[in-house]
């Protein structure tokens, strides 16, 4: 194999761990937990996640948008092209707790099992 070849497969390969090695972490390493939560006063149930978003890390501002919070999506939108894209890659780390934060604070309660509410409660700092 002569070097160019070998220069290109060294190429290909980093390209593809930056395209999927967050992926591949998120699945391994930081795994989402689900919590389930019901709208206190219509009872619809829906879920929310807590750990790295693999979707926000891929998708950015559509995330929010396609979860109803487009004004959220808007001023990501804007952070993330001041940034230049940082703000997409920090924020995946954050973004699922930050929903699940808005949330509980306008209507949604946890209704889900003791021990899952459990660690909700403590990955959000909610004090019994």
């Amino acid at each position: 194999m002569d070097s160019s070849t070998l220069g290109l497969l060294v190429a290909l390969l980093i390209a593809f761990l930056l395209v999927f090695g967050p992926a591949l972490l998120g699945i391994f390493v930081f795994k989402q937990k689900p919590i389930m939560l019901k709208h206190k006063d219509s009872g619809i149930r829906k879920t929310a996640r807590l750990g790295w978003s693999w979707t926000y890390y891929y998708f950015g501002f559509l995330v929010p948008v396609f979860r109803g919070e487009i004004l959220v999506g808007v001023l990501h939108l804007v952070i993330t092209i001041f940034t230049f894209g940082l703000f997409q890659i920090i924020w995946s780390f954050l973004y699922n707790k930050q929903q699940a934060t808005r949330l509980l604070t306008s209507g949604w309660v946890l209704a889900d099992t003791p021990d899952v509410e459990s660690f909700a409660k403590k990955k959000l700092g909610i004090i019994d």
